[in-house]
């Protein structure tokens, strides 16, 4: 029901710094009770990173951190539920972690998709690139790129910027810290689930989070 993250995809990114010192910090991988809860640090990380795309309502009562990778099949399955998800639930807000584990391909989608945020178009492109046929690559993407009318140029151009890859390090640390096995992964309250799961399932998710962080 999932993809397993292979760790050593941190190459890709070779030289990033570790951006949180998350070594420090003591993160469940699974529900925790109140007992053990997420350290505020951690949280901030994961929900409220300035460089990760925010979908559903910004003011959000609870967020929702969804880690993926657009080569992944169970993320792309994942598309029509999470937009049920956001649609039915007007106080969500929903964190993206791109966590390009599935090679050069992954890793330069998920650049074209962090620049697209420059031309306002992130929930677009993540639609269309989630709704894809085949392996996206480096001429699927920009094909794509095109097809929903970005500037090619620029996006090329907005893909070298500093921030998307110090976005790319840190889903590597948090995922690496938190043990994450898997994608698409989805964190809410203390809580963490892995795969392919229903709306039902994620809604629940979401409830607890919210009883959690009351």
């Amino acid at each position: 029901m999932m993809h397993p993250l292979p760790l050593s995809r941190r190459q890709a990114i070779a030289g990033a710094a570790s951006l949180l010192g998350l070594a420090a910090l003591g993160a469940p991988s699974v529900a925790a009770p109140r007992g053990n809860p997420m350290p505020d640090e951690l949280r901030r990380a994961l929900e409220r990173s300035p460089n990760a795309p925010v979908l559903g309502n910004p003011q959000g009562d609870i967020t929702l951190t969804e880690f993926f990778d657009y080569n992944c099949g169970f993320c792309r399955k994942m598309l029509p539920t999470m937009t049920k998800l956001i649609e039915a639930d007007p106080n969500l807000r929903v964190a993206c972690r791109e966590l390009p584990v599935f090679g050069e391909g992954s890793y330069f989608a998920a650049r074209a998709a962090l620049a697209s945020q420059g031309q306002g178009r992130y929930w677009d492109f993540h639609r269309a690139m989630m709704s894809m046929r085949g392996q996206a690559d480096e001429a699927s993407v920009m094909a794509t790129a095109r097809r929903i009318g970005l500037d090619a140029d620029r996006l090329r151009n907005d893909m070298e910027a500093d921030w998307i890859v110090d976005h790319l390090a840190t889903s590597l640390e948090l995922a690496d810290h938190m043990s994450l096995i898997g994608t698409p992964s989805f964190i809410a309250g203390d809580e963490a689930v892995f795969g392919q799961k229903s709306l039902q399932d994620l809604q629940g998710l979401v409830a607890r989070g919210r009883e959690t962080l009351r």
